[in-house]
């Protein structure tokens, strides 16, 4: 069974009276430890597909089931509960809190759960450990190069073991060679730790680390 079912998805927006499409009948499927690349020209879509998985944003109609739970339906409340327990989500700009150290900014999704502070501090060194920054949790988002705020992005989408990584053009910002790093990292987070990921790119260098790639293109998916 498939760990992601999205059917007949259908995104608008509207302005004053005039309606936008973004897509119309989407479907979708994503098996569970699979490394899905998902490619397209700006403004395609890809990222309202990826923020409506993650539960950040609703579709206008269509289903999207997540693990056997249909997410369009559910309350913010229980949305917000299920994606804390769910989704790690890696952005772009990596939205790293200026103020906070990597630790911080690690343990910032943990913060939300009953877990006691020692137990928090073990999960955030295992991530840190995951990307290779543990000599690293003490610095500062500007103390780090941009390849070592992505890993530092990564060490939080994954400090809660979540069902399934989300990555919105997680190499977009940055330099070849880390970009090279990050997508090893990528790769090792599916391959060692069996994390079924779904990644937003424009470069078909990137998609082709992934297992799978379909385009979206002027609202049609492409597989």
């Amino acid at each position: 069974m498939a760990l992601v079912e999205i059917s007949n998805l259908r995104k608008v927006y509207y302005r004053d009276s005039q309606e936008i499409p973004v897509f119309e009948s989407v479907d979708l499927e994503l098996e569970s430890g699979g490394f899905l690349a998902l490619m397209g020209p700006s403004g395609s879509g890809k990222t309202t597909l990826l923020n409506i998985l993650a539960g950040l944003d609703k579709p206008t109609s269509g289903s999207v089931v997540v693990d056997g739970q249909e997410i369009t339906g559910m309350k913010p409340k229980q949305l917000a509960a299920w994606r804390a327990r769910h989704v790690g989500f890696i952005f772009q700009f990596y939205n790293l809190l200026p103020v906070l150290t990597a630790f911080q900014n690690v343990e910032l999704p943990l913060l939300l759960t009953k877990l006691s502070k020692k137990d928090r501090r073990e999960h955030v060194m295992t991530a840190l450990g995951v990307v290779g920054l543990t000599d690293r949790a003490d610095h500062f988002p500007r103390q780090l190069s941009g390849g070592q705020e992505q890993r530092v992005g990564i060490a939080r989408a994954i400090v809660s073991d979540p069902t399934m990584i989300l990555a919105d053009e997680p190499t977009g910002d940055l330099d070849a060679k880390s970009a090279d790093e990050i997508l090893t990292l990528l790769e090792r987070l599916n391959e060692e730790y069996h994390k079924t990921i779904m990644m937003v790119t424009h470069d078909a260098h990137a998609a082709e680390r992934a297992h799978a790639i379909t385009h979206l293109d002027k609202g049609v998916l492409h597989q």
